[in-house]
């Protein structure tokens, strides 16, 4: 059956109202937490580390420039954003000749120091790679996550998770863009 434009416009319009409603779910208790963690970690020089596979690579990668740009720009912070997605020389070595599931670990395990920060967005929570970083870094630095659907493993490992408890990636990924451009221009107000 062929959608009229009129229903396909109705999807967009229903497609937004959730968004807004999970949104509104959001523990501002939790978002000022973690705010308070990446202005720490920028004050103390500490890296910190993003990633996610997929859409939330991409916006991993987009933390990235939003924060080391804005927050740098005419300050004087110099965040030390890594993204463990970015070198995919790297992250296919890795895979070949180790283990897909240590694509992110075995980076980390190479670069971090004491009172670093790592940041995971993932839909599900539960991406063996993802996993495998999370146990790994939670034995020595803080973690925060922003998962969907129930939050999975990520979620449990997790010093602080947002959970947008929607199944739908397009609305929960979204989400996390949106959260994390706030969270940017939060930090350099």
């Amino acid at each position: 059956m062929l959608k009229t434009p009129e229903s396909k416009f109705n999807y967009l319009i229903n497609y937004k109202r959730s968004q807004f409603e999970l949104i509104r779910q959001v523990d501002i208790k939790k978002y000022n937490s973690i705010i308070s963690l990446i202005e720490k970690a920028i004050k103390l020089k500490k890296n910190i580390f993003v990633c996610g596979n997929g859409g939330s690579a991409s916006t991993a990668n987009h933390l990235v420039c939003d924060v080391f740009k804005r927050v740098s720009q005419n300050t004087r912070l110099k965040p030390k954003v890594i993204s463990l997605v970015n070198n995919m020389e790297l992250i296919t070595a890795i895979s070949n000749d180790i283990k897909y599931d240590k694509i992110f670990s075995f980076q980390y395990e190479s670069l971090r120091n004491t009172g670093d920060l790592i940041i995971i967005f993932s839909v599900s929570g539960n991406s063996k790679n993802l996993v495998e970083l999370a146990r790994n870094a939670s034995k020595r630095n803080k973690i925060i996550s922003f998962t969907g659907k129930n939050g999975g493993k990520v979620k449990k490992l997790s010093t602080i998770n947002i959970n947008i408890n929607s199944t739908n990636y397009g609305i929960v990924e979204d989400i996390h863009l949106s959260l994390m451009h706030s969270i940017s221009q939060t930090i350099r107000i």
